[in-house]
């Protein structure tokens, strides 16, 4: 079961819709999670709180794509064998995205696809910090994003 809840911090735009945030979230969740309760907030925001995030927590003072915070089980219920379905969030900024693909040469429904997936995989602690961990994330964006019939998203649509 997933549960995924939309925030707009922003004036709506037509992409992306709850129905593609459940849908490339799904295709995200790995085993053993993806048999398990699941819960993700998605909150759209623009580029001054995401400015303002990026700062607070990874010390680079411009806006980003996407942002995403795991959330940390309590320990009591994590010893008692009761942890939260809950994921974490993924703070995803409008603007830097339509800016990306733009110059990417992609639409703006795989951008945002591949935003989500890639947010999703850093939710379940997915990295790409070291040569290694950013090649096993990468097949995965991958292989996710072609099984929801998108190209590769490390592609720019000119070298396909």
């Amino acid at each position: 079961m997933l549960d995924v809840e939309l925030q707009w911090a922003i004036d709506e735009r037509p992409i992306p819709t709850l129905e593609q945030c459940q849908k490339w979230i799904h295709a995200s969740i790995m085993e053993p999670r993806s048999f398990e309760p699941v819960e993700v907030l998605v909150r759209i925001v623009d580029a001054e709180e995401s400015q303002e995030l990026n700062y607070e927590y990874r010390n680079i003072d411009k806006p980003t794509n996407v942002l995403s915070f795991e959330f940390e089980q309590p320990p009591g219920l994590v010893e008692l064998g009761e942890e939260l379905p809950y994921l974490g969030d993924l703070v995803i900024c409008a603007d830097v995205v339509e800016k990306e693909a733009a110059e990417q040469h992609k639409t703006l429904e795989a951008h945002w696809a591949h935003m989500i997936v890639h947010g999703t995989l850093h939710l379940q602690g997915y990295d790409h910090i070291d040569d290694d961990e950013a090649e096993e994330m990468e097949a995965l964006e991958i292989a996710i994003m072609e099984n929801l019939g998108f190209d590769n998203p490390y592609l720019e649509a000119d070298e396909e």
